[in-house]
């Protein structure tokens, strides 16, 4: 299990570096001064850790750019500042999870381990995803509906393939929480909603042209209608 360091600087990233080596994991450490990219491509490794002080716009760009590339390895943010804003942007630029400093060396070991298994999971059985005319690519974190295609992040791509997995149905907020949120434990059911919200604002393209949209089923959940926004309206 290779996984890439990417440090404020090696010397702050060693004891990172040598606790997980003793963990099994074979590790790659290098600086903000290294390119990340070339590095993620030359090592294809199976995570990626942010080791940093405090995130910057740079770092959460570096987190945008991998995703770009394609890299679908969980990436997580090790910092010192843990407010909710450096939570979201982290989450946002493409994290899979944000952990506080300082933290349980344990802790860590056990979510780096249960996101790479995860992971693995979701690129055997999950690359791509129809129902109807709507197409989820979870490699290329893209939907497409008609010539209508949405870039995703991450989380978003994996919300919407819980929601078309079930499409028509409508599925509880705590079963998704559940099924992506239970693992990192400071966040809250609230965190579902706010992602749906991002998927909505996403396929708003999509509902224009009368295609699927997210419904709020009200004390029941959310629900991905295939019916098509027109068609309801039209009731």
């Amino acid at each position: 299990m290779n996984v890439l360091i990417i440090a404020d600087d090696v010397l702050s990233g060693a004891p990172l570096a040598q606790g997980l080596k003793a963990e099994g994991f074979d590790v790659t450490l290098v600086d903000g001064d290294e390119d990340p990219l070339e590095t993620a491509g030359a090592t294809n490794p199976g995570a990626i850790l942010f080791d940093t002080g405090a995130p910057d716009i740079r770092v959460y760009e570096t987190c945008r750019a991998l995703r770009r590339t394609g890299r679908t390895e969980p990436i997580l943010f090790l910092s010192t500042v843990h407010g909710a804003i450096e939570r979201a942007h982290g989450l946002n630029a493409g994290a899979d999870d944000y952990i506080a400093k300082p933290f349980q060396f344990a802790e860590l070991v056990e979510r780096l381990r249960a996101h790479m298994m995860h992971r693995s999971i979701a690129d055997d059985v999950r690359e791509r995803l129809q129902v109807g005319r709507l197409l989820l690519d979870m490699h290329a974190r893209q939907a497409y509906f008609s010539n209508v295609h949405i870039r995703l992040t991450q989380r978003e791509a994996e919300l919407l393939a819980v929601l078309m997995k079930k499409a028509n149905h409508p599925v509880r907020r705590d079963e998704i929480y559940d099924e992506l949120w239970r693992r990192q434990t400071y966040s809250s059911l609230n965190v579902v909603n706010v992602y749906v919200g991002y998927l909505r604002t996403k396929f708003a393209d999509i509902t224009r042209i009368g295609g699927p949209f997210i419904v709020t089923v009200r004390g029941r959940g959310f629900m991905l209608d295939m019916a098509g926004y027109r068609a309801v309206a039209r009731q």
